[in-house]
């Protein structure tokens, strides 16, 4: 079973600058309500372990997630591993954000792939009818994106 959230959010800011703050693994908590810290570096391969406040018996509050993609100022994606056994196919969501050129900014698209023998559990609290996609997070981050300041020139 595959469940999947989609949506995006226009950014009035360069492709490279969204990407500076896609790839601050510390600064996730900042703009991502439900995590409480979170470290490791985006390269391919590589593993970035988050940290989310409890919220259910079967699911682990230390996550970690194992990078896929990394295609800088394009694409990040990642999995990672929810159920506490922490054994693959029991709950695993697939995170993945691309960045598109969108009139004169960029258009950030966010998606999550759910799946795993929990997923029927999980699918009320997921249903698209009772909640906005993602909730504030996309919301979060377009302020803090739009309020970095553009570096300077040297």
């Amino acid at each position: 079973m595959i469940s999947e959230l989609r949506t995006s959010i226009d950014i009035d800011a360069t492709p490279e600058r969204v990407w500076e703050l896609l790839t601050d693994v510390s600064a996730y908590p900042e703009w991502s309500p439900l995590l409480t810290s979170a470290e490791g570096s985006f390269a391919a391969g590589d593993r970035v372990l988050f940290r989310f406040s409890p919220t259910n018996a079967l699911l682990r509050t230390t996550v970690p997630a194992r990078v896929l993609e990394v295609t800088p100022c394009r694409r990040l994606s990642y999995v990672l591993r929810f159920a506490r056994l922490g054994t693959p196919g029991l709950l695993d969501v697939q995170s993945t954000v691309t960045i598109a050129l969108h009139d004169g900014g960029v258009r950030l698209w966010m998606e999550m792939r759910f799946r795993g023998l929990l997923l029927p559990l999980m699918t009320r609290s997921l249903n698209r009818d009772r909640i906005p996609a993602f909730g504030p997070m996309p919301a979060v981050l377009k302020d803090r994106i739009e309020g970095m300041h553009a570096p300077r020139p040297e």
